[in-house]
């Protein structure tokens, strides 16, 4: 370990918190400093795991420790906005979980600030790093489907978790349940149709399997049309089994199909595939892979494009104007299920 070694300080030691902290640890470049954890269960988690790290019960007591270059927000929704505030006016970098905020005001408070403070803010949209979709938004950007069309991002899966202390089953802390999952593909969406347009309008539905929660939104679907004539359509069930991706991308020239299957996201041995055809129909590539992928190895991938980008001054994967985009796709699609009509999505001035 490099006295040059970016520091991280951690802030929720949770589920996934946990996977955060493995991958700041195996990142060359990259040290875990301390972390932050309300639940006495996660702390002795934390101290087991990482002896000779500091753990605290207040995520205040890690921005005062003074060891802390990165300050790493794994916390549930609601608690996006008031943790990452703190850690940029501390002076910190940050990279925090998806959404960036619930709502767009807030969104606009952290860009604000990262900017004044000079502080890199990057939103943990992991796949955009992934060897299967970002290898899909290289074959756009190499032209394989000519000028892309229409995009499908499908998910089908078994239901949510509660999350710590219940968090996910609560609407006033989760913001909504667009918010929570599908974000990722409406973020995906954007970054396929980059070159052909902005999204300007969404037509969503959706419905609730459990008695007296129609705010728990468990089958989802929206339709999203961008500038440019293209749109998506994406589509979550929370009332399956296992963990199932699609992404089919149709464009002028050609198509590109990818699929990920596993029992659960964090699975080590999914079974996943891309395949293309560009210009004749009936000669379709496989794309080979080594290794596998998923959401475990993009976050390790995450955090080592943090380090370039704080370091080197690399750009974010995922920035914050990236986060605030996301947001806002889903909340007008939120807005547009609950009206029962498309709705114009706007907020990006």
């Amino acid at each position: 370990m490099s006295q040059s070694d970016l520091s991280f300080g951690l802030v929720g030691h949770g589920l996934w918190g946990a996977h955060h902290a493995r991958a700041i640890a195996a990142t060359p470049g990259a040290r875990l400093a301390a972390v932050a954890e309300r639940s006495e269960e996660g702390r002795a988690a934390a101290r087991q795991a990482y002896p000779e790290v500091p753990v605290f019960d207040d995520y205040r007591r890690l921005l005062d420790c003074g060891e802390v270059d990165v300050v790493d927000v794994v916390v549930p929704s609601h608690l996006h906005f008031e943790v990452a505030k703190a850690a940029l006016e501390a002076g910190k970098h940050v990279l925090v979980e998806k959404p960036m905020t619930l709502t767009v005001q807030h969104c606009d408070e952290l860009l604000a600030l990262a900017d004044a403070e000079g502080k890199v803010l990057a939103v943990d949209h992991e796949m955009r790093l992934s060897s299967l979709w970002g290898r899909v938004k290289q074959l756009i950007d190499d032209g394989v489907a000519g000028t892309p069309q229409y995009v499908l991002l499908e998910l089908s899966r078994f239901p949510y978790r509660l999350g710590s202390e219940g968090w996910r089953f609560d609407i006033h802390r989760v913001g909504n349940w667009i918010l929570e999952e599908p974000i990722h593909f409406f973020d995906l969406a954007r970054w396929y149709f980059q070159d052909v347009g902005d999204p300007v309008k969404v037509y969503a539905r959706a419905n609730s399997r459990q008695p007296g929660h129609p705010e728990l939104q468990d089958n989802f679907s929206t339709v999203m049309d961008f500038s440019g004539g293209g749109f998506a359509v994406i589509s979550q069930t929370l009332a399956a089994f296992e963990h199932h991706v699609t992404c089919k991308v149709a464009g002028t020239e050609g198509a590109i199909w990818a699929n990920w299957s596993a029992p659960d996201a964090r699975h080590p041995e999914p079974v996943f595939g891309l395949r293309y055809a560009s210009g004749d129909p009936d000669k379709v590539i496989e794309v080979p892979y080594a290794s596998v992928t998923g959401e475990v190895v993009e976050l390790r991938q995450q955090i080592e494009s943090l380090v370039r980008c704080v370091r080197d001054g690399a750009p974010a994967v995922a920035t914050g104007l990236d986060g605030k985009w996301a947001v806002v796709m889903c909340l007008a699609a939120q807005s547009s299920v609950d009206q029962g009509r498309p709705v114009e999505i706007s907020g990006l001035s």
